[in-house]
């Protein structure tokens, strides 16, 4: 029952913060959606260091990592709004920005996760 309190704790505060982040960004910066790619960057980016921190061992507890990774990053990060913003963008033939949005996305998401799990080694 902690366990599961500790993901629904971490995915509503990531949840917040998604939403924030895309009010402020995606309104703005149409049409790539900045604040989604922010999210997704981010979130990858944290879910490596994380798992990485969790991996390395002494730095966080099962709980802390479920609550980190499993809630928070669950709940901030955004593939489904993702997947239906790139849906918007085929159905408005906007093939250009559904390719970059992709790309890019995709691109610096594993880069991400991976410069986390560098971060996490270093310290």
């Amino acid at each position: 029952m902690k366990q599961m309190l500790l993901v629904f704790l971490g995915g509503g505060a990531g949840s917040v913060l998604r939403f924030l982040i895309s009010k402020t960004f995606n309104n703005s910066f149409q049409p790539l959606f900045l604040g989604t790619f922010l999210v997704n960057i981010i979130g990858s980016l944290l879910i490596g260091l994380i798992i990485g921190l969790t991996l390395k061992g002494n730095y966080l507890t099962e709980n802390q990592a479920l609550l980190l990774a499993t809630g928070f990053c669950g709940g901030f990060t955004t593939f489904s709004t993702f997947a239906l913003e790139n849906q918007s963008l085929l159905k408005n033939g906007d093939f250009l920005h559904f390719t970059l949005y992709t790309v890019l996305s995709i691109t610096f998401g594993i880069f991400a996760v991976i410069g986390g799990f560098w971060i996490s080694k270093s310290l």
